[in-house]
């Protein structure tokens, strides 16, 4: 009998791992980018923040990546890390719109909720908070502006599907600058309604393009260019570095400072495809854009950066590869989120107060505390 089972044992783990060695997939990245030291500020005032979400990015992604680019990565310029658990007020595994909004009202709340409570509540967000101070607030995001993780920052609704509603809630936000795509959710809508000229109505420029975006010298300003998301990263080049700058600079025009929110987007979605070249391509694109922030903040001495994620997608894990050709193996367990810790990295003044290991809802009480909003 025990035979049976040791030969049945066997078999079982001989099927898994045959299974996980069909699921391996390989990838090489031709064009390695350079990586500098940054010398952090000295000071200790936290005028401006800037938060950087990896959306579905966990550890896994982080340790790929940094095998790509042959062993250096600008997040590597972070002074501290910690480590979040993300999981919703209702189950263990968490979406961007649960863990998005945790992020950005410091609070737990149901599976799919974009900005509400589990009692559908409508939540004070960092944007809100930033503006009631006096500063200004910003989001730049490579997705769609319907999806979930603006949509935590930018409106309210129990249920991040309803996309038609959430970007109708736009025009009574607070927010200043905001990049990203999804045209389409402002203009053809089933309630006929111009998202964009409400916005104009309200003061707001709408840039259509991401050359009017660099050329308008006000932070007050929408800038959609595309009808979902943007291109892919091949195509946009240093597109979401550009936005985020470009918004860090005209927000800083506030004496009082400013609050932005900043999203790797497309990481999940090819997380949930399970295509580890197009992953690693915004994985490495979300890195150069932690390069550019770490060192406008460096140069500017009074901005907090934080970057983390809302959660892991794919249940990625390296298998192998090698350093000197920037070649990485990796296996995915499935096509969706899982409840793994994510990685926090912090630069700047204040930095220190994330070390350790704490629930996501923490990140936002410790940028309010330090933002004294």
């Amino acid at each position: 009998m025990k035979n049976i089972l040791l030969t049945a044992a066997l078999a079982a783990y001989g099927m898994t791992m045959a299974a996980q060695s069909g699921n391996l997939q390989t990838y090489t990245h031709e064009k390695p980018y350079a990586v500098e030291k940054i010398k952090a500020p000295k000071g200790k005032k936290v005028k401006n923040v800037v938060l950087m979400i990896g959306d579905g990015m966990s550890l896994m992604h982080i340790q790929a990546a940094w095998t790509c680019n042959r062993g250096h990565l600008w997040l590597e310029n972070a002074q501290y890390t910690g480590l979040s658990e993300t999981p919703a007020s209702d189950r263990l595994i968490t979406d961007s719109g649960s863990g998005g909004t945790s992020l950005a009202t410091g609070y737990k709340t149901v599976y799919h909720a974009v900005g509400v409570d589990p009692d559908n509540k409508d939540l004070t967000t960092l944007v809100d908070l930033a503006k009631a101070a006096g500063k200004d607030a910003g989001v730049a995001v490579t997705c769609r502006l319907w999806d979930a993780t603006p949509g935590d920052f930018l409106g309210h609704n129990i249920d991040r599907d309803n996309e038609e509603e959430i970007v109708g809630c736009y025009p009574e936000s607070n927010a200043d600058f905001v990049f990203g795509g999804g045209y389409r959710q402002f203009i053809h809508r089933k309630d006929g309604r111009n998202i964009f000229k409400e916005l104009e109505a309200k003061g707001y420029h709408i840039s259509h393009s991401v050359e009017e975006m660099m050329n308008y010298d006000s932070s007050k300003q929408w800038c959609v260019p595309f009808e979902v998301n943007t291109p892919e990263p091949d195509e946009r080049g240093d597109m979401l570095a550009k936005a985020s700058v470009r918004g860090m600079d005209l927000m800083s025009k506030n004496k009082k400072g400013f609050f932005m929110m900043i999203e790797g987007s497309q990481l999940d979605d090819y997380g949930h495809f399970n295509e580890l070249d197009m992953l690693m391509k915004e994985t490495l694109d979300f890195d150069q854009t932690i390069g550019e922030v770490f060192k406008w903040a460096a140069r500017d001495g009074e901005t907090l950066v934080i970057v983390t994620a809302d959660h892991e997608t794919g249940g990625m894990t390296v298998h192998g590869g090698d350093l000197a050709s920037g070649t990485v193996k990796c296996n995915f367990s499935n096509k969706d989120h899982t409840g793994t810790m994510v990685p926090v990295y912090a630069f700047g003044p204040g930095s220190e107060n994330f070390t350790g290991f704490y629930s996501n809802t923490e990140i936002f009480w410790k940028i309010k505390r330090l933002m004294k909003m």
